[in-house]
């Protein structure tokens, strides 16, 4: 057998102590200022889903120690009104709560971070997840506008970057590395066919928990009505190359990056009931997959899109298997020219990439989408009977953080 087969035949072992997924729930992702969530808060949605959560695997809502729950744009702090979510989707006092924010990876973060205390004992029942509505919380509050002067006159470049837009980097990129517009187009409409046709085969069915939310007619703000939103909003259903050739730059007059080939900006939350697979099989859970391990790196931010072609090779030598040896891909689509960098660089098969679309054409709710990703990965590997999967996304101000999942 060979050294790379060893490698995978070690993370294919399991043990009484390993971290297990037993349930991974995500609202629909819905476009930011005009989608099902535009009058939603944070704290409802992840409510929403902690509550469902709660309701599916019939857990004792006392047995769980800990819940940390990744948010970028964050009101009260985050933790404020996080901690009301959990309360009032019916968890005990004793149970604890946390965000954490790593940008655009922080519900994978979140993830990790109970991974890692389940791991060391620490705890033995955790949830990990992410909240976020760029609709209330995103533009003029995510812009540093009170930043410190002296850091503002840095001699460092790379500090001063780190507030560079995203766009531009995105930007920085593509001129870099040779992608073209006409490349960052057929990648954003291969996005929107993928995740039309899957949603269309019911395959976000399973991990998508309908929420009911307040509409308020954009007409008429007397008129307040309840929806239940199935599904998300933002696929473009009839993406083509000639409807994205027609959308003018959005960050630079002569660049490449459009608001058809960029990530939605959107609302969401998702979250993952996680313990040790002794704990698991005592309460007689079925296992969906397992944490195995996660890796961070950091890059320029002037680039900051790259940070997955760094950290996943760091993944992957951690663990001892190769790019062929991994099923499925959650890479997520912030920009197509980071996308199409990472999986350019790092000989990644286009087909194992995102099979049922990515940020482009379900959205990119900040601190949830790491989370919304494994919701997406764990049925796509059953539904396949596939085994390996790998979550990644790059990080604004210069990072890239990718973890192993393996399907049970």
């Amino acid at each position: 057998m060979t050294l790379l087969r060893k490698g995978l035949q070690n993370i294919l072992k399991i043990s009484a102590s390993d971290v297990v997924f037993v349930s991974a729930l995500r609202t629909p992702v819905t476009r930011a200022t005009k989608g099902g969530f535009k009058d939603a808060h944070p704290e409802e949605l992840l409510s929403h889903i902690l509550k469902a959560t709660l309701e599916r695997t019939k857990i004792d809502p006392s047995l769980i120690e800990d819940i940390t729950i990744g948010s970028v744009l964050q009101e009260l702090g985050g933790a404020k009104a996080g901690r009301m979510s959990m309360l009032h989707a019916g968890f005990p006092h004793t149970t604890c709560f946390n965000t954490v924010n790593r940008q655009c990876s922080s519900g994978l973060q979140a993830i990790t971070n109970v991974a890692y205390a389940i791991q060391v004992g620490a705890i033995n029942i955790g949830i990990g997840g992410g909240m976020e509505s760029m609709t209330r919380n995103y533009g003029s509050r995510a812009i540093p506008v009170d930043l410190s002067s002296e850091l503002r006159r840095s001699p460092v470049q790379d500090a001063l970057d780190c507030i560079m837009p995203m766009g531009i980097t995105s930007e920085n990129v593509a001129e870099r590395y040779g992608i073209t517009r006409a490349d960052l187009d057929a990648f954003a409409v291969a996005s929107h066919i993928k995740a039309s046709r899957a949603q269309a085969a019911g395959h976000f069915t399973s991990e998508i928990v309908p929420t009911p939310t307040r509409w308020i007619n954009p007409d008429d703000p007397t008129d307040v009505t309840t929806r239940i939103i199935k599904e998300d909003d933002g696929i473009r259903h009839t993406a083509s190359a000639e409807s994205m050739a027609k959308l003018k730059p959005a960050f630079k007059s002569d660049g490449t990056s459009t608001a058809g080939n960029s990530s939605q900006v959107s609302d969401g939350s998702a979250a993952a009931l996680m313990m040790r697979r002794d704990t698991a099989e005592k309460l007689g859970y079925e296992v969906l997959g397992r944490f195995v391990a996660t890796q961070i790196a950091g890059c320029r931010p002037d680039e900051m899109g790259i940070g997955p072609a760094i950290a996943i090779p760091k993944l992957l030598e951690a663990t001892g298997i190769e790019v062929g040896e991994v099923d499925v891909w959650e890479l997520n689509e912030a920009f197509a020219s980071q996308a199409l960098y990472c999986i350019r660089k790092l000989g990644i098969d286009m087909a194992k990439v995102n099979p049922n679309g990515g940020a482009i054409a379900l959205g990119h709710p900040l601190g949830a989408t790491g989370a919304r990703q494994l919701a997406t990965l764990l049925p796509e590997l059953r539904r396949t009977g596939k085994d390996v999967g790998v979550v990644s996304m790059c990080i604004g101000t210069g990072q890239g953080l990718a973890s192993l999942i393996m399907r049970e």
